[in-house]
């Protein structure tokens, strides 16, 4: 082994520096680590969803926390003149990630080839290549890297050493790790400067000495560890094996896939009859590319026929179908083979997924549906192209299926729910010219819009009509459009469907409607009368398959037949703002009883103020709001607004002024609990994105609930919050953008031919702490398949209410630079590899157009559910962030407060020692931070293990926890890891075997309080509190119950996390072997404990927790 190679990975304490030789040799060299990025220049300002002036696709307000903009009417109207720009949305500057300039990417290949076979690896790490050395000493060297000619050794220049000593011998090697996973990288003060992506280490000899590397690019990394790590598995085998990839099943396969097209059995074939065979292998290749891919191979060996023989094709094909990141994704999870079997294909599953209950059975039966050839389903394996198209099939979609389904509660009063809803629904054009079109209606119904629009006006003989007033030329006759409705309500949702009706007809006509809408609707029209002993409204559940009218409604208490109502009127609000004689006062129109009658749940009242709704307002009335109106409250009064919403109905509608009917953003009325977001669908862009994405969950039904901190009677939500909301634990989400396939040229491009130099932005949409927005460098000239391969990390203070957007742009664009993008809510995103369909800019998916990404939600402080990973922040004692309660000012209630405040600080205590003894763990087994546990074990195991395969610990339960017990001596460098392992254990036994003892104590001081809830102003009235100081005391009292339930739930769903943690574990042992003592007894027993720990867990699900 060579001296000095590198760092040690675990140093032992006083270890002397490295001596004046080593530091000659190892000059500093004047590297800059962001040279690519550098040379680029500065990024190109990118066209944005938002106008520049007033935000017209933002809310004129301002979202972020910005000042109300003076007149936000007349901004919008002048924004509403510019055509708004594609691409994204521009958040807040304070939130935007500094240093993240445009860069573009160089293919690092030789001459442009692709690696598709360990042969490849092993050619370019033959010719070598340059890298960055790093030392503990925090410096960087520039050194050329190659592999010996005989495989044996790994050598590097310039050095002052001896040739013999700058090497490192492949059989001393241990490990080879990606990404920045060693002491040296952890502690190097360089360290945010280096790409994880681009970082690797090798550790070699009984110390686990590292040797720190930096690539220019995560390709060339990803070559350099795969053909590492295959070449210190094959270490003891002939090398023959790698001299070829003619041995390996895909070759064998493609073989007979010539033969059965080779008719004549000559061993060639047409030019014109490979490309088309190679067409229908892989359908998304352009044939022009498949033409060229051969003219090289023909004119590398200086052939001129068009006849191509069995060995060119399975070179074109292997070079043309390869994708180099799926590749390395498959010898790395395949333990270096090309190939994956059902056990390295049921690890996959397990730790990278995120599946349970994965069986051998399930994944021999993925295999047989996914694997191309016959050989390879009938002995079990998974090659190349058969794992490409399983990555690419519904089963690894990003979108989670189980949410394809209702999982929300839909019991909850329909106040408790956002509602998919429709803005002047049948329009298809804008708001001034369009015409009335009846597909505005099939094409709202069929994206399970609950919510939508009908303006009815008198029509010619005695027939109402439904028409955009501004535009008579096109009236559609009421009696077809609610027949449409009646027949298309429930085609997409069986939740109810409310008709928001705007009434402009006379009383006979009025009589007409009523007629219509009895006969046609019949039953499922909602008419009785709301229960004065209730205080909420009615469920979804209970109101399957109805249809609501809002609308106004005459006095119950007069026996009147009509009477006059305030009418109002959206449509005409543009009329009167552009006209001289503008005036605000109302309007009055004449309703008949008849009318009045079919609205039951959603009386159509007028906002005043909070204080006057929250008095005198019914459950049963609704108001409905301007965006300009919306925008202002939700500025001024953002806890008031979240409060409103729990109980009463809001409905928000685009200004008047967007005359060109572009859209609010939705987001910042969901934020304040708004349930009735009114979106003109006919109108395409970012907006629409974050609306037809949000409604994806729950089943896609038009309904989903609201987060519990703004549904509950007693809580404290503000829509404004700028950092952490109480009672919620923070997650980050890990995204890597690894590649793109088959980009098309943006649609409204001009003047250019087919290339694109595409580059992703990752935008997350939620409360204004959580909205910010990243992007990948740039790629140059590719559209097939762009290798981005970067990582990115997003804090989310409240996921439920959080999206991510994905956009692929155009930085090279003439007219146009979108190219596709998906919209997901949060918590639908699956973890592990996933390929996202990108959708076009008017919503359709795109054939064979995917974003290639891996995806990891942990929470802030290191842990996860065992199949979503975990996250590599420690917190220590000092540091660490206690959520505080806020003092009433109210005595009797402060001192019930006073004694959660020690029960608090022990259920922080024992979720984050229980995250930091993981992390630990999961840093000195060498993993990234997102690594699972049971990725932890497998790393252990393999080091575990003696000379002749034989374990040197095994698994020992003790009171139903896994402990590992040496069977014999363990290095040093290897106790290390087994002592964190051990404290992991410990910890994680504390926090179970005390959760509920603490959980108890939070629920009674939560309890203790909510007695007091009624009494509050009492008690302010006795101790001399008034207005404002009554209500700052009734708001920290809210406050602190919320942080109170969100804190005991947050130590319920630790503990349940250490249960399946522990379960994981064991299971984890069995599978690699540590659990074999000799005996039976001793795996009976495992089993045992194993259905104890399960039994624990479901016992506690039942239980108190």
């Amino acid at each position: 082994m060579a001296e000095a190679a590198g760092s040690r990975e675990q140093p032992a304490a006083g270890r002397a520096p490295p001596d004046a030789a080593h530091r000659a040799e190892e000059e500093p060299e004047p590297a800059s680590l962001d040279a690519p990025a550098a040379a680029a220049g500065r990024r190109r300002e990118r066209r944005s969803g938002v106008s520049a002036v007033g935000t017209a696709e933002r809310f004129p307000g301002g979202s972020l926390g910005t000042a109300a903009a003076p007149d936000p009417d007349a901004c919008l109207l002048e924004a509403a003149k510019a055509t708004p720009r594609r691409s994204s949305i521009i958040k807040d500057p304070s939130n935007q990630k500094c240093g993240r300039k445009k860069t573009v990417s160089f293919s690092s290949m030789p001459s442009e080839k692709k690696i598709s076979s360990a042969s490849d690896c092993i050619s370019f790490m033959q010719a070598g290549c340059e890298l960055k050395k790093v030392r503990p000493n925090s410096r960087i060297y520039n050194r050329f890297f190659t592999l010996d000619p005989d495989l044996q050794a790994l050598r590097w220049e310039p050095s002052k050493k001896d040739l013999e000593k700058a090497k490192l011998d492949i059989s001393a090697i241990k490990e080879i790790r990606l990404g920045k996973n060693t002491e040296t990288f952890r502690n190097n003060g360089l360290a945010d400067q280096i790409s994880e992506d681009c970082a690797l280490s090798v550790i070699h000899g009984e110390n686990y000495e590292s040797l720190d590397l930096v690539a220019n690019s995560a390709d060339v990394a990803n070559i350099w560890v795969s053909g590492l790590r295959y070449l210190v598995s094959r270490s003891k085998q002939p090398l023959d094996l790698m001299e070829s990839s003619h041995n390996t099943p895909r070759f064998a396969w493609l073989k007979t896939v010539f033969e059965a097209a080779d008719v004549d059995g000559n061993g060639i074939m047409l030019e014109d009859t490979s490309v088309e065979l190679i067409k229908k292998l892989n359908p998304t290749l352009k044939e022009s590319k498949i033409r060229l891919k051969f003219k090289e191979i023909q004119k590398s060996k200086e052939k001129l026929t068009t006849r191509v023989t069995k060995e060119e094709f399975c070179e074109a094909f292997s070079e043309l179908c390869t994708r180099p990141e799926v590749y390395f994704l498959l010898v790395q999870i395949s333990k270096n083979k090309e190939y994956l079997d059902a056990n390295d294909l049921m690890l996959f599953l397990e730790a990278e997924q995120g599946v349970t209950h994965i069986t051998e059975e399930m994944c021999l039966d993925i295999i047989r549906r996914y694997e191309l050839s016959q050989e390879g389903r009938l002995k079990g394996f998974l090659a190349i192209d058969g794992f490409t198209q399983y990555l690419l099939s519904p089963e690894c979609d990003i979108f989670d299926p189980e949410h394809k389904k209702i999982v929300q509660d839909m019991t909850q009063p329909l106040s408790h729910y956002y509602i998919n809803a429709s803005h002047n629904t049948y329009l298809i054009e804008d708001q001034l010219r369009g015409p009335a079109d009846i597909n505005g209606y099939v094409r709202a119904l069929k994206m399970s819009c609950r919510s939508i629009e009908l303006d009815v006006c008198d029509g010619p003989d005695n027939e109402p009509i439904i028409c955009n007033r501004n535009n008579m030329t096109s009236p559609l006759a009421f009696r077809n459009v609610i027949e449409v409705i009646n027949k298309l309500a429930f085609f997409a949702s069986e939740y109810p469907l409310i008709l928001c009706l705007g009434n402009h007809c006379s009383v006979p006509q009025q009589k007409v409607v009523v007629q219509h809408m009895k006969r046609i609707f019949g039953n499922k029209l909602y008419t009785e009368a709301p229960l004065s002993s209730e205080v909420y409204l009615p469920s979804p559940e209970k109101l399957k398959m109805k249809i609501i009218v809002k609308g106004k409604k005459l006095p119950c208490d007069q026996d009147i037949l009509e009477g006059e109502v305030t009418d109002e009127d959206e449509e005409a609000e543009i009329s009167r703002r552009l006209s001289e004689d503008f005036s605000r006062e109302p309007k009055l129109i004449w309703l008949c009883r008849e009318l009045s009658d079919l609205v039951s749940l959603c009386k159509s009242v007028q906002y005043k103020d909070f204080e006057t709704s929250m008095k005198a307002q019914n459950y049963w009335e609704m108001c409905s709001f301007s965006e300009a109106e919306a925008s202002r409250i939700a500025n001024e009064y953002p806890e008031d607004f979240v409060n409103y919403n729990k109980k009463f109905l809001s409905r928000v509608y685009p200004s008047a002024m967007r005359i060109d009917s572009s859209n609010l953003n939705p987001q910042d009325f969901w934020n304040c609990g708004c349930q009735i977001v009114a979106m003109n669908y006919q109108t395409p862009g970012p907006m629409m994105d974050l609306h037809t994405g949000w409604f994806l969950q729950n089943g896609g039904c038009g309904y989903v609930l609201r987060p519990s901190v703004m549904r509950d009677e007693v809580s404290y939500f503000s829509a404004n919050t700028k950092g952490i909301v109480p009672g919620v634990s923070p997650q980050v989400l890990h995204v890597k953008i690894i590649s793109g396939q088959n980009f098309p040229k943006p649609k409204g491009a001009c003047a250019k031919g087919d290339v694109i130099d595409p580059y992703v932005c990752i935008e997350i949409h939620g409360i204004p702490a959580d909205c910010t927005e990243q992007r990948t460098k740039t790629v140059q000239q590719n559209s097939d398949n762009p290798i981005f391969d970067e990582s990115f990390e997003f804090q989310i203070n409240l996921p439920e209410l959080a999206m991510i957007r994905f956009v692929v742009l155009d930085d090279d664009y003439i007219g146009d630079e979108f190219i596709g993008q998906y919209t997901i809510p949060l918590e639908c995103l699956q973890p592990g590899y996933r390929h996202i369909p990108l959708r076009s800019f008017v919503g359709d998916i795109m054939e064979h157009v995917t974003l290639f990404v891996h995806i990891a939600i942990t929470n802030r402080s290191g842990g996860g559910k065992a199949q979503k990973r975990s996250l590599s922040v420690r917190i220590g004692k000092k540091a660490r962030e206690y959520t505080m309660l806020r003092n009433t000012g109210l005595k009797t209630i402060d001192e019930i407060f006073k004694l959660a405040v020690h029960p608090l600080r022990e259920a922080t205590d024992m979720r984050e020692n229980m995250q930091n003894a993981m992390v630990s763990v999961k840093e000195l087994c060498g993993l990234p931070p997102i690594a699972s546990l049971k990725q932890c074990i497998l790393t252990l195991s393999s080091r575990l293990v003696s000379s002749d395969n034989a374990p040197s610990v095994t698994l020992c339960m003790k009171d139903a926890f896994p402990y590992l017990e040496p069977l014999g001596t363990v290095p040093d460098v290897q106790k290390k890891v087994l002592a964190a392992y051990d404290l992991m254990i410990q910890e994680s036994r504390v926090l179970i075997e005390m959760a509920d003892i603490t959980h108890d104590k939070i629920v009674q001081c939560q309890k203790a309080g909510m007695e007091f809830h009624e009494e509050l102003h009492n008690l302010g009235t006795k101790e001399g509190l008034k207005g404002r100081k009554l209500s700052k005391a009734i708001e920290s009292f809210a406050w602190n119950i919320t942080v109170l339930k969100g804190q005991g739930d947050l130590l319920k769903n630790a503990k349940n996390e250490a249960l399946e943690n522990m379960k994981q574990i064991q299971l984890a042992c069995l599978s690699c072997g540590l659990s074999k003592t000799g005996s039976g007894h001793a795996d009976a027993k495992s089993k045992r404990c194993l259905e104890a720990i399960q039994e624990k867990d479901a016992g506690d699900e039942n239980g108190r927790l």
